[in-house]
């Protein structure tokens, strides 16, 4: 009925509808045949979408009554099918605002670990993160990153601070309901120690057939593992493999419970150092083309509801990233927050590469990419019969949220 319309009536002028559709002093002659109700409806319909402006400075002259004064005036209804389409977008757009305010999170989960240190523990400390997403941030460290990927899939975290690639690729493999958004840190695969008096090294590593290994299951020190032990032609098979988190392992290790650990941690490394040695040292680990990265994964719920807060969070992490990389004077915020001495976290923070976001789409995510031909890697290595491998990791995998 509307779809021919167009307003014309400016402000200050006499509202009149033309067109047409003539009304003439007396309600009840009208020349066309609209109802008082239909009309009232145009009225309405109108008021809602432009607002009382127009309707509340028009003057009519009439002493008739209210509702059909101003019926007394001349009308002009001039209002065209795009204004009618506009007016239902900005009603669709409104929604849309009002769901995603109720829809909003009122505080935001995050998963981290001890003995990992990385510039965003100044953002953290500092509530950096807080005063950027408007909620209180709520931060729970873990000991390994299956924890992590089971604390989102219980609901009880939504963003993953540095997970390892390969719980990560585990989780999806299993169709669990994370993403992928960006790369934490870039760092030397994890090391694997071989105890002190057990004669091994990597020229004659087959000899851990048939011994005892602690490595954390599912984490990037087992993917460090499984590549060393590929590299070096030894059958994980016929190994011992105990799941031990670094901590443990460390003990185990130092007790000679296991002929060798592998891990990840400054202070858990540590202690395996003062007892054994690396199997592989790390211009070997990077010959083989062993490399490790950690990620920035969140739930597909919580990404879909506040895409905002993702997107915030990943520009406060690479501005602290940034700021550190100009100036290290807040190491010791980071030392402290991450349970270490300032030594320790130097030595870790030497070996951790923090790459930007122009560069992790340009380099890392784009074809034959470093995460991209990794990933693969890493999926296939950790396929099993039930949770295979991927086709197209690129559905596990939002860059969205770092342009």
């Amino acid at each position: 009925m509307l779809s021919h319309l167009q307003r014309t009536t400016s402000i200050g002028e006499p509202l009149t509808y033309t067109g047409g559709r003539q009304y003439s002093s007396n309600f009840r002659t009208c020349s066309i045949c609209f109802s008082g109700q239909q009309i009232l409806l145009i009225i309405i319909w109108d008021i809602i979408a432009e607002g009382f402006t127009t309707w509340l400075k028009t003057q009519c002259s009439s002493s008739a009554t209210f509702p059909y004064r101003f019926l007394h005036c001349t009308f002009s209804i001039q209002v065209e099918l795009n204004m009618k389409f506009k007016k239902s977008l900005i009603a669709a757009c409104a929604a849309s605002v009002l769901s995603a305010a109720a829809n909003a999170a009122d505080q935001v989960n995050v998963a981290f670990f001890l003995e990992w240190a990385t510039p965003n523990q100044v953002a953290k400390v500092e509530k950096q993160y807080d005063d950027a997403l408007g909620v209180p941030v709520n931060w729970t460290n873990f000991d390994a990153g299956t924890q992590m990927t089971e604390a989102m899939l219980a609901g009880d975290i939504d963003i993953s601070y540095s997970q390892g690639l390969a719980p990560f690729i585990n989780a999806v493999n299993a169709n669990a309901p994370i993403k992928l958004v960006s790369i934490a840190v870039q760092y030397p695969a994890n090391d694997c120690v071989v105890r002190n008096g057990e004669g091994i090294d990597k020229s004659n590593a087959n000899e851990l057939e048939g011994k005892s290994v602690a490595v954390p299951l599912a984490t990037m020190a087992d993917y460090s593992f499984r590549m060393m032990m590929r590299t070096l032609d030894v059958n994980v098979d016929e190994i011992n493999v105990v799941d031990q988190v670094p901590a443990d392992a460390a003990v185990s290790l130092a007790d000679g419970a296991v002929s060798m650990a592998c891990g990840f941690g400054a202070d858990s490394m540590s202690k395996m150092y003062e007892v054994g040695e690396p199997l592989m040292s790390l211009a070997d680990k990077e010959a083989a083309g062993i490399i490790s990265f950690d990620v920035v994964s969140v739930t597909e719920s919580f990404a879909q509801e506040n895409p905002d807060m993702v997107k915030t969070f990943l520009e406060v992490t690479e501005q602290a990233n940034e700021a550190f990389a100009a100036d290290q004077s807040k190491i010791d915020v980071i030392a402290k927050d991450a349970g270490l001495s300032v030594e320790a976290t130097k030595n870790q923070m030497a070996e951790f590469y923090f790459p930007g976001h122009e560069e992790q789409l340009t380099n890392y995510f784009n074809k034959g990419g470093i995460a991209s031909v990794a990933i693969s890697v890493v999926g296939g290595a950790f396929a099993t019969p039930e949770n295979p491998a991927l086709d197209d990791y690129s559905s596990v995998i939002d860059t969205s949220y770092m342009q």
